[in-house]
């Protein structure tokens, strides 16, 4: 459909004259917001309407609020936790079709991620935003208006002891809500009606709470005194760092402040320092992945490389690498941007780019030290990758991260950057690549059958089930009503052989690296370690599918 074909419509169901439009396209374009929005946004008319207009210029059917309910049968379709992360409602069952309701045209991609969970047709329709936004909320719950926060919030008049201390109040029991809930994350987002709470909790965005507008100067004052930032500098990102404690721990927050359209959009990093290191057993790296693995970190030189893209828990794993080979006659020296954990017996090195203490020249100087293992926290360029290759080459054991989707990518990223393919091939001896996964809660999974086109959408033939029982998640108050409770690793594990070594040095593509790593053998990829953990009752197939269907 194309633009032109809205706009003829709404001037044909006489919605707006020509002279109405053209003020809401030249507000549109000045805004960039869309068309459909900017006129509900200046009351030009009700969303209903345009939503209906919308819907018939995009082909799709238009499901009426006033009318709006769900069937029973197509709710039981589709998980909640799948409704919520696809924000589509289930709506009716009918003739071996299941539709579902959108708030945006452009989100009918969705028909083809829900199709493999419910085993049948789904088609898209239209529901007005904020009719739309209300009966998901009703579904799948969260996104309160009120509560502890809100409460704080709206007692900030009332308070006696000081104009400042009710944004105290609300900062610090934010962090402790955030604490108690396991959040790895806090995001506070400034929309043009309301300031967004939301917590990252075992990987997935949740919403807690929604604010006055009127929060966000002081807010956004407190966070950036507590990390030291500049708060008349409004214009530009900061990065900062809380200190702040809390049930008796002592909690380090990397602070990052980003300025948006309707303000600045702080997202905080919660690092608790006195957490137990885990094991990689612990982390679910098992089978003979991890006595491969185990092989590889035993070797006296080499580069070994872990891959994922941020918070896929790259720094975790190579932080219980460094367990494992932490004894009194080896000397460990790392490089991070942050030290995340302290580990006793390492010595560990916070880069600090402002004095121009970077990567690079923290490496050199490690070089000088003679030591056995280094850590380079992440290889961001070709400096810093020329320095590890050397390193590697030179009798030093070296561990990195990149940010690559496999293992096989990060041969050719290497490359990019400007290493010489010969000394990618001689130095790099394995590279991991990993994605965390959601734990399904063991006090409320719900044991069932698969249905046939589910098995085969993670590759299973439905013939060679066996005894293995599968689980879906349910809800309940120790999971926070998700289904799920806690992370653990799938990895791909890439070892160089001979055969790899000559192919990168030739400049071979990424393609022919990962087929040849997977028909030799030699590698099982993501999906296929994730079937594994699924068939043992450790996480769902939608799990799976959130985390690996683009890889």
């Amino acid at each position: 459909m194309s633009s032109e074909t809205f706009r003829r419509l709404l001037v044909e169901a006489n919605v707006l004259d020509r002279e109405r439009l053209a003020k809401a396209e030249a507000a549109a374009s000045s805004r960039g917001t869309s068309l459909e929005r900017t006129i509900v946004a200046l009351a030009l008319a009700d969303e209903a309407t345009v939503w209906r207009v919308l819907a018939k210029a995009h082909g799709l059917k238009f499901v009426d609020p006033a009318k709006y309910a769900p069937q029973p049968e197509a709710l039981k379709k589709v998980p909640k936790e799948q409704i919520e992360q696809n924000e589509a409602l289930p709506v009716l069952l009918k003739d071996g079709v299941l539709w579902v309701a959108i708030d945006d045209p452009v989100k009918t991609f969705v028909a083809d991620n829900l199709g493999f969970l419910a085993g049948c047709e789904v088609q898209c329709a239209l529901m007005p935003p904020q009719a739309h936004k209300q009966a998901l909320r009703k579904l799948v719950g969260g996104g309160a208006e009120t509560g502890p926060r809100g409460a704080s919030a709206g007692g900030a008049g009332a308070a006696a002891d000081g104009d400042d201390a009710p944004i105290i109040r609300l900062v610090g029991k934010t962090i402790e809500e955030a604490l108690e809930q396991r959040a790895s994350d806090i995001h506070v987002e400034p929309f043009q009606q309301r300031l967004r709470i939301r917590y990252r909790i075992d990987g997935v965005l949740k919403e807690v709470a929604s604010l006055e507008t009127t929060l966000l100067a002081p807010m956004t004052s407190r966070l950036k005194i507590m990390a030291g930032l500049d708060i008349a500098e409004k214009r530009k990102p900061q990065d900062g760092r809380i200190s702040f404690r809390a049930s008796g721990r002592d909690i380090d927050i990397r602070t990052s402040v980003l300025p948006g359209s309707h303000g600045e959009t702080i997202v905080m990093r919660l690092l608790d320092k006195e957490r137990g290191l885990m094991s990689l057993q612990g982390l679910g790296f098992e089978g003979h992945d991890r006595e491969r693995f185990g092989n590889v970190i035993a070797r006296p030189n080499g580069i070994v490389l872990v891959t994922g893209p941020t918070g896929s828990g790259k720094t975790t794993t190579l932080y219980a690498a460094l367990q494992e080979l932490n004894r009194p006659d080896v000397k460990i020296i790392t490089a991070e941007d942050p030290v995340e954990f302290n580990i006793r017996g390492i010595n560990q090195c916070q880069v600090k780019a402002r004095i121009g203490l970077t990567f690079a020249r923290i490496l050199r100087a490690m070089l000088r030290q003679a030591p056995n293992v280094i850590l380079v926290g992440e290889i961001r360029d070709k400096e810093t990758a020329e320095i590890a290759v050397q390193a590697a080459l030179t009798g030093h054991l070296v561990f990195s991260t990149l940010h690559t989707n496999d293992s096989a990518s990060a041969i050719t990223r290497l490359v990019d950057m400007g290493v010489k393919p010969f000394l990618v091939a001689a130095s790099v001896q394995a590279v991991l690549a990993q994605r965390l996964l959601r734990v399904v809660c063991k006090q409320c999974r719900q044991p069932y059958e698969p249905a046939p086109t589910e098995l085969r959408s993670i590759g299973i033939d439905p013939g060679r089930v066996g005894e293995a029982t599968f689980y879906r998640a349910g809800g309940c108050e120790a999971c926070g009503h998700s289904g799920y409770r806690g992370r653990l690793g799938i990895y791909e594990l890439l070892q160089l052989d001979n055969t790899l070594r000559e192919m990168t040095f030739r400049g071979e593509p990424m393609v022919r690296l990962r087929e040849y790593a997977w028909q030799s053998g030699g590698m099982s990829t993501l999906l296929q370690d994730g079937v594994r953990k699924v068939m043992q009752g450790h996480t769902t197939i939608p799990e799976l599918l959130r985390v690996v269907a683009a890889v």
